[in-house]
């Protein structure tokens, strides 16, 4: 994930983050004869001008942990079946290495130590069980958590139904506070009920329900698609793209993208040993290291002759699996002559890039609009929660912004086309989307125009689209909600065209 500067090609509008602030503002102002009130506004305040926040969801053994590490770069995020995989851990981009545990009774907070081994992160509970945990927090020194906090969150369908309620309180709270994330990256093996039921969950409620665009679906270990072939990611994003056309996912998540997490962590945390291993593995005669390969169990068992000793060859299984290790001494043998080179073919092929964009794309590029949504929801869940002494007048602007703010109305106007609540003729429809910001925030992406096109060509491409879509809102034959919906693109078009370089 990138960061988005200020004036990065976003669509010239009001400040929307400005506008949440000062509704957090005078919210405070009103509860301060509520102090505890107070204090939690206080914290949305905070939150507001804090980072992005991500959660990582999804079934147990779906591979969050693994494709956190590779997102972050680094293997922080423990990916055994220890107590710390029951506990959602917040993952903070900061100056200095920390690892802090909140006790669930309220307590103080505890240090624990930072402690690495064999280049991963150790997280030691240091006694304490994970039911007594609330959260734990890790703050490191590293470029890719300085835009967003990335949430580690315990495996739904545990075996312990209270690990899994953790993650489903903490997403969708049950008094219908807003989610602590902004955003979910949900992780999948197939599109079961269960995971539908959970993506719903997550929509927003009420005055700000934006469905899928703050949640994006993954296929994860996609390479067990195809049975641990080198053409297995193939198979994979045929599937990613037959469940982004997928009427059920479409209305709730905004993309679906196939990742082989594990050989994005490995190739990110590459070492030099791990090479060396490699070629020497790579130089088994084909057709034996073919038949080693066939199963995890054939890799491992012992036998005169074998490749590297019983320990490394496990150690080699846990970082690279049978695809992983397949795909390595493929690339080996084809020439790939050096650490960094292997590296960089294992992420690249493992649908990680991918996955990148689309998070910076729809994330990222949309972070003000996220925020301010959930700083709104705070405000508004407040009001509902401890009615105010100023006659509800704090309570109607929160609701004039829901109302007023092109972003919300671009939010929802996108999730109804996706989910099919909203229809206009396909081609319409497919303009539409691009438009309102589904391929990317930012005006050269709304536009279909390359990455860093001229004034002049965004300034005729915003004009032509003004025209198209005026004409459109004025057809007697479109029904009068999809006449609405297209006033909603003419505004958006404004807005592209307002843009400092049209």
């Amino acid at each position: 994930m990138t960061a988005v500067p200020p004036g990065d090609g976003s669509p010239a509008r009001h400040d929307l983050r400005a506008t949440a602030r000062a509704v957090l503002d005078r919210a405070v102002d009103t509860y301060r004869d509520h102090p505890a009130v107070a204090a939690w506004l206080d914290g949305q305040r905070a939150r507001l001008a804090g980072p992005l926040r991500i959660a990582v969801a999804g079934k147990v053994k779906a591979g969050k942990s693994t494709l956190l590490n590779a997102l972050v770069g680094e293997q922080i995020a423990p990916s055994d079946a220890g107590e710390c995989t029951k506990v959602v851990t917040w993952y903070r981009g900061a100056p200095y290495s920390r690892v802090t545990l909140h006790p669930r009774d309220g307590g103080p907070p505890v240090g624990l130590p930072v402690d690495r081994r064999d280049g991963a992160l150790v997280i030691d509970l240091q006694g304490t069980r994970a039911a007594d945990v609330d959260h734990l927090e890790v703050d490191w020194p590293t470029p890719s958590l300085r835009v967003a906090t990335l949430i580690d969150t315990p495996g739904m369908a545990s075996t312990s139904a209270e690990v899994g309620e953790r993650t489903v309180r903490f997403l969708n709270p049950d008094d219908e506070r807003p989610s602590e994330a902004d955003a979910v990256v949900y992780l999948m093996r197939h599109l079961h009920a269960a995971d539908a039921e959970f993506l719903s969950a997550f929509r927003d409620r009420g005055v700000a329900r934006a469905a899928s665009v703050n949640a994006v679906a993954v296929i994860s270990r996609a390479d067990e698609i195809g049975g641990g072939r080198l053409d297995a990611m193939a198979s994979a994003r045929a599937v990613a793209r037959r469940y982004r056309s997928d009427p059920v996912l479409r209305g709730l998540a905004q993309n679906a993208v196939a990742v082989a997490g594990l050989i994005a962590e490995t190739g990110r945390t590459l070492r030099a040993a791990e090479f060396t291993a490699l070629v020497e593995l790579s130089r088994v005669p084909r057709e034996d290291l073919d038949a080693m390969l066939l199963t995890a169990d054939r890799f491992l068992a012992p036998g005169p002759g074998r490749p590297l000793g019983g320990e490394e060859r496990a150690r080699l299984l846990r970082r690279f699996g049978v695809f992983g290790l397949r795909l390595a001494t493929t690339l080996l043998r084809q020439g790939t002559g050096s650490p960094e080179e292997l590296a960089a073919e294992l992420v690249r092929r493992s649908g990680l890039h991918e996955l990148q964009a689309v998070l910076d794309t729809q994330f990222v590029g949309r972070r003000d609009v996220l925020q301010a949504r959930s700083a709104l929801l705070a405000v508004h869940r407040v009001l509902a929660d401890v009615p105010p002494a100023d006659g509800g007048r704090l309570a109607a602007e929160v609701e004039r912004v829901f109302a007023d703010a092109h972003e919300f109305a671009e939010l929802r106007l996108l999730s109804g086309l996706r989910s099919g609540l909203v229809t206009l003729p396909p081609p319409m429809a497919e303009e539409g989307a691009r438009l309102l910001g589904e391929q990317g925030a930012r005006v050269p992406a709304r536009l279909g125009l390359g990455p860093a096109p001229d004034a002049a060509t965004v300034r005729a491409a915003a004009l032509d689209a003004l025209d198209r879509w005026q004409e459109h809102a004025e057809n007697p034959m479109l029904t009068r909600a999809a006449a609405d919906a297209c006033r909603v693109v003419v505004r958006t078009c404004e807005g592209l065209l307002a843009d400092r370089r049209a």
